[in-house]
């Protein structure tokens, strides 16, 4: 889920996905923030997670106390949204997908809940400026001039670290906010993986969890994204791949092929050590700031939470005059996609006016927008009006979640999708301001939480908005998206600082669709293997030994990883989970198929004697009725050595 590309169906695991989730409790209030290695929380995702959460925990853990944000990765599970776009994009709606993420958040729930225990919180904030780049800087540019001569940068560079101890000192738990796209793995990529946040993570609770596997010991680092829209870990910037030029600046587009060829690459020579290197910078920076955190967060937990119909918000912007949000509608330049990722079609970032050819067709296909549509989003040509279409579901949502937790002095505000760098400090200025205006919080700290809730693509300034490449095209609720988001956020804020959260208005629930979700992937097949061999069976043996640095491979007659589903998932043990451990997945003819477990033998990894065991489950049809049967392989031993002459 991330690049809209049908085609990128999971082939391999690079990472394990991972739920983190930390709960405080000032004794009398308590808040959960989970960050979750997904490409974003989806409206039916929460409202799944918070249904287990009340069976299991009657009112405790609510819509207003319970924030759920994801970290962005483009290579997690799709197929976990309820309304028809994202539907369409993900191959429908997939209860295999959408089961282990409401069991994995919840769970990660479980467990904070059942270890909870007296501590502190300090927190510590430095910048990190070597892996973030703005990939719309002509629209960036479009803000007025001195409010972008406030800022050193075009994008947020801070990190902000919350350190958490036991009363002891001795640490538990580090939670972490930095604005950056999870897309340094590309879209050719067909592995599960976590990206950089996640690898920042995993380097994390290594280092503080020695001898335990990922996801086994008790610290748990969390990286939680921010106000990323337009913001790119692929520092090299874009170049058209065909002629190692830079791309058109005003529309990223190449001479020859168009948006297609124009790419942004970087830092790494390939997508596995950009994330690498990139995840390791924000572990790095995070690491120190953890080490360094002194000043303690005290004072009392809040939380303030309401649903706003995002069609229908008027904002007063001065004594004569109003201004409105719109019905959802996509751009033209929503179909360029972005330099991380572009668009198969002729279309290109910065359109502000349709194409007869493409009009044409939506308008035969899906109908024309209404002319009331069409004014309201103006100047953006719109490509989808999604919130006039309703078959079989309505195509995006109208009903959104806005949601502030403070921690003593540090504010989180939750936002439904990616908000660019300067619509995040726009939000962050008006939240502090509205905290600080009754005097019951000083020297507050507002962070945004991206991603969080339900995902409603991309939320721009109104200058921006005026260019029209990809972010504003994808802000589906007009060009004064952001001016309702701020008059509704300065509301939350307001309440908190008055004490008046009870007075909120809870809104408009947000529909729960039991009928008419469909699923566009097909059940896995049953397994095949070549003549006279067994599942499980070593096609491709290891080498006897290997130095650090080595990439170990060994290939299994497999069967198809989706019939091991919630009985065990596919791994290697002793390797598995490790950073350098990849599974891939090789469908064949005739319904056969392979795995491949490569270990990148890392520098740091004892000398000593190894094997790979791989595990899994193949279906084969007895009469009508088909049965699953575990199967598993063993490598060969080999031996790990820093010199091929050993003893």
């Amino acid at each position: 889920m991330g690049y809209a590309n049908p085609q990128q169906t999971a082939a391999g695991i690079h990472t394990r996905l991972y739920s983190r989730a930390f709960i405080i409790d000032d004794g009398k209030q308590r808040v959960v923030f989970v960050t979750a290695d997904v490409g974003m929380i989806s409206q039916r995702l929460r409202l799944e997670v918070l249904k287990a959460l009340q069976l299991k925990y009657g009112n405790l853990y609510r819509q207003d106390n319970v924030v759920l944000s994801g970290t962005h990765t483009h290579s997690g599970l799709a197929g976990y949204f309820q309304y028809t776009l994202f539907m369409i994009s993900s191959k429908g709606y997939i209860k295999t997908s959408i089961k282990p993420l409401v069991n994995g958040i919840v769970k990660s729930i479980d467990i904070a809940h059942a270890t909870i225990k007296p501590g502190r919180i300090y927190r510590s904030r430095g910048e990190l400026d070597d892996s973030s780049l703005n990939r719309s800087p002509h629209s960036y540019l479009n803000n007025p001039e001195d409010e972008r001569h406030r800022y050193k940068w075009n994008t947020d560079k801070q990190v902000l670290v919350l350190k958490f101890t036991d009363l002891d000192g001795d640490g538990i738990g580090m939670l972490s906010w930095f604005a950056v796209h999870a897309v340094s793995m590309n879209y050719t990529n067909r592995m599960v993986s976590s990206d950089n946040m996640g690898y920042a993570s995993y380097l994390l609770e290594q280092d503080k969890n020695p001898g335990d596997l990922p996801g086994q010991g008790g610290f748990v680092a969390g990286f939680s994204s921010s106000n990323l829209g337009d913001v790119s870990p692929n520092i090299k910037g874009p170049h058209c791949v065909n002629t190692g030029l830079p791309c058109d600046y005003l529309n990223s587009s190449c001479p020859v092929g168009g948006t297609k060829m124009c790419k942004a690459f970087g830092p790494g020579d390939d997508m596995f050590e950009s994330t690498r290197i990139i995840g390791h910078s924000i572990y790095r920076k995070a690491k120190e700031l953890y080490a360094t955190a002194v000043e303690e967060v005290t004072g009392l937990v809040h939380s303030a939470h309401q649903w706003v119909n995002m069609t229908d918000v008027t904002v007063q912007i001065n004594d004569t005059h109003t201004i409105s949000t719109c019905k959802p509608a996509l751009g033209h330049s929503f179909a360029a996609g972005t330099t991380d990722g572009g668009g198969d079609l002729n279309f290109t970032q910065g359109a502000v006016e349709g194409d007869p050819f493409w009009d044409g067709i939506r308008d035969a296909l899906l109908g024309e927008p209404s002319n009331q549509t069409q004014k309201c989003h103006h100047p953006k040509p719109i490509l989808f009006s999604t919130g006039e279409m309703n078959w079989p579901l309505p195509w995006h949502p109208e009903i959104v979640d806005v949601q502030i937790i403070t921690i003593g002095s540090i504010a989180v505000v939750a936002v439904p999708g990616e908000m660019t760098t300067m619509s995040g400090r726009r939000l962050r200025e008006a939240v502090k301001q509205e905290l600080e205006s009754e005097g019951a919080f000083r020297d507050s700290e507002v962070v945004i939480a991206g991603l969080s809730n339900v995902y409603t693509h991309y939320i721009t300034t109104y200058e921006e908005y005026q260019v029209q490449r990809y972010e504003g095209a994808s802000t589906i609720y007009g060009p004064h998206t952001l001016s309702a988001y701020l008059q509704k956020y300065r509301g939350l804020a307001r309440a908190i600082a008055q004490d008046r959260v009870s007075e909120l208005h809870v809104g408009p629930q947000p529909p729960f669709f039991e009928k008419n979700l469909f699923n566009l992937l097909p059940a896995a097949t049953v397994d095949r293997k070549p003549e006279n061999s067994s599942f499980g069976e070593v096609l491709q043996q290891v080498y006897p030994v290997y130095r650090q640095g080595d990439v170990v491979s060994v290939t299994f007659v497999a069967g198809n990883p989706r019939h091991s589903g919630d009985i065990v998932r596919p791994k290697a043990l002793i390797l598995n989970n490790a950073f350098g451990c990849r599974f891939h997945w090789l469908k064949g003819s005739n319904r056969q198929s392979n795995s491949t477990v490569e270990w990148h033998i890392p520098p740091s990894a004892p000398s000593g004697s190894y094997r790979i065991r791989h595990f899994g489950h193949y279906k084969q049809m007895k009469g009508l009725r088909p049965v699953i049967t575990p199967y598993k392989g063993t490598s060969d031993v080999f031996k790990v050595a820093a010199s091929f002459y050993y003893q």
